[in-house]
């Protein structure tokens, strides 16, 4: 009786410590109380996480430190008065607080060849060339729907007060009395990394657009920072992706 209790024990300690094993908490996590965030990526669940590799490094294009500037050149930290930069860790926020409810965008702002070799969870791919075109361009249409702006016509005291303004020689933004910004999204824009000029130029073009400025966010480390940490990269279609190569050098 007693060599049978004990054989149990022994066997219930193995599975116990089998388990255990089995369900070994990740080591590198992304921070402290984050060790991943499941994300919807094109209709699928994406885990971003930290490649748990410590060997790891990055290798192909992103491994650059050098590109000629112009027109690669270091971007500063605010790229312009009113928009917030973010890290990492806001913008794993964003996708949870604002992305996954339908309030925001995650948009990668890269011309098409680079989104296509890999991009970040959760993102949507709208290229920077897009927002500086005419209002009437369908791809602008297009944009700006997804982003939810919808054209207006001003109402009667407001192109009264248009009218005095112009009389005094006060800036109007003829754009923004064009646009309705009410039920704007908030976006998170980002590109290739500091060096990268397709975000900035997106969120530029948008700002004379007249879009809300505490609607803005900009990523600045983008894909190169993003790849220095580690974090998970989906190639559209293909599900999750190594470290993407780096595409033929294009301005921005």
């Amino acid at each position: 009786m007693l060599r049978s209790a004990v054989y149990l024990l022994c066997t219930l300690f193995l599975i116990a410590a089998s388990g255990a094993r089995a369900a070994d908490p990740i080591e590198i996590k992304i921070s402290e109380a984050l060790p991943y965030l499941d994300v919807q990526h094109e209709g699928a669940t994406v885990r971003i996480q930290r490649v748990q590799d410590e060997d790891n490094v990055i290798t192909g294009g992103f491994a650059k430190t050098s590109r000629k500037c112009p027109p690669f050149c270091v971007h500063s930290m605010q790229v312009a008065p009113g928009v917030t930069t973010v890290g990492e860790l806001e913008l794993l926020d964003f996708i949870k607080q604002r992305v996954a409810p339908g309030a925001g965008l995650l948009i990668d702002a890269r011309a098409p060849e680079w989104h296509a070799k890999g991009t970040i969870p959760g993102s949507v791919n709208i290229p920077f060339y897009v927002f500086q075109k005419e209002a009437g361009d369908p791809e602008m249409k297009a944009a700006l729907d997804v982003i939810g702006v919808k054209p207006r016509t001003a109402g009667t005291i407001e192109r009264l007060w248009v009218a005095i303004k112009r009389m005094f020689g006060m800036e109007v933004n003829e754009n923004a009395l064009a646009w309705d910004f009410s039920k704007a999204k908030e976006l998170m824009l980002w590109c290739n990394g500091p060096w990268c000029d397709q975000s900035p130029r997106a969120i530029r073009n948008l700002i004379k657009l007249g879009y809300p400025l505490n609607k803005l966010s900009y990523y600045r480390g983008g894909m190169q920072d993003w790849l220095v940490l580690g974090l998970t990269v989906v190639v559209p279609g293909a599900g999750p992706a190594v470290p993407p190569p780096e595409p033929a050098a294009k301005p921005g």
